[in-house]
């Protein structure tokens, strides 16, 4: 089993710290300069390589959503200072609580809490970026803050989820050519994995065969083992062939895998507007999200909603929520599946699980 993985150019009398290119602060994408030689030190073919190296490991660092997220946090961050006529250079504690109250309490879109919170590790992230330090514990950013998860904090809005007739018959909607065989091996499988849509379009057939690579599949007799660099680390994840080869999510993937002949690379890939020819380009995630929420409706799933509902209430995390709902199994299997370092986190997952058969007002004599 693999270990999870844990810029460079000299100048002259400058930081060697700074992530960004020097642009006072403002908007600008992530630097490929981020600068690891002290300036002191002399540079050299060796040290320069490494420097590269270093520059690679550090863009690992975060998930690249992650990376994409917190970039535009600082944009939209850079661009209100500006607006407002001030810098946001340096950190300044004061200046961060106005605009969190700002980004709250806006009469045309006030934004979420949960988004809110993200802007805020974003900015965070932004200043660590450039060498310095934010003290998000300093009061005028946790005193703000505090007051608008008072004020606007709501339930979180979570996706539906998908139950396993609802499964099959959103995958008897799709058709038998390769683009139909490869969406029923991604809805199949993502359910009894338990994966998130990021975490099925990564796998590749073998291990190391992609530099974008999430992970790779082994397939054996009695199932598939998917290895996965998922969000936590390395985890693995364990698919046991189904009672049906209609059903079995390691039948459907083996049929993709033949008829689009994968070998090498790419699990899934895209298809030619026929759907009848592999491509060699890896699927993007929103197909998963655009295919849940379109076999949902040719399904009939909750005919009781409006179309518009429906397509609001599934996405591609429909399948990890139904796997944590409907299997019945002990809960620590499932939160093994999904990866969760806590029962509690597993248990928000579950839509419509058994809430009282722990019953602790009879358990205390009640």
């Amino acid at each position: 089993m693999p270990k999870s993985p844990e810029n460079g150019s000299e100048t002259d009398e400058k930081s060697t710290s700074e992530a960004f290119p020097a642009d006072n602060g403002h908007e600008g994408g992530a630097s490929d300069h981020v600068v690891i030689l002290p300036c002191h030190v002399a540079g050299s073919g060796t040290l320069d390589r490494l420097a590269n190296t270093a520059r690679d490991y550090a863009k690992a660092s975060k998930a690249k959503n992650t990376q994409t997220a917190y970039l535009s946090d600082w944009k939209h961050f850079s661009r209100w200072c500006r607006i407002k006529g001030t810098d946001p250079l340096p950190p300044s504690p004061e200046l961060i609580g106005l605009y969190l109250a700002d980004m709250a309490s806006d009469r045309a879109k006030p934004l979420s809490v949960a988004t809110i919170e993200r802007r805020l590790a974003g900015i965070g992230w932004g200043y660590k970026q450039r060498g310095l330090t934010l003290d998000r514990s300093d009061r005028h950013i946790t005193a703000v803050l505090d007051g608008i998860r008072r004020q606007h904090a709501q339930p979180p809005k979570q996706k539906e989820a998908i139950m396993p007739e609802d499964v099959l018959a959103m995958v008897d909607t799709l058709g038998f050519d390769l683009r139909g065989l490869r969406d029923r091996a991604i809805v199949l499988l993502g359910y009894a994995g338990g994966l998130r849509r990021s975490e099925i379009v990564s796998v590749d057939r073998g291990q190391d065969e992609t530099d974008d690579s999430g992970g790779w599949v082994e397939i054996y007799d009695d199932g598939c083992l998917l290895y996965l660099n998922a969000k936590n680390g390395w985890r693995t994840v364990e698919i046991g062939r189904g009672s049906s080869d209609q059903s079995c999510p390691v039948h459907a993937l083996e049929k993709w895998l033949h008829f689009a002949r994968i070998e090498f690379g790419p699990v899934f890939v895209r298809t030619s507007r026929d759907g009848k020819r592999a491509l060699p380009s890896r699927l993007n995630d929103k197909h998963v999200a655009r295919l849940i929420k379109r076999t949902v409706l040719a399904a009939g799933v909750r005919p009781d909603l409006p179309e518009k509902d429906r397509l609001s209430l599934f996405s591609g995390h429909s399948l990890r929520s139904g796997l944590a709902s409907f299997a019945e199994v002990d809960e620590r299997y499932v939160q093994k599946q999904l990866g969760h370092a806590s029962a509690e986190m597993t248990r928000r997952y579950q839509r419509r699980r058994d809430r009282f058969r722990v019953n602790l007002t009879k358990a205390s004599g009640l």
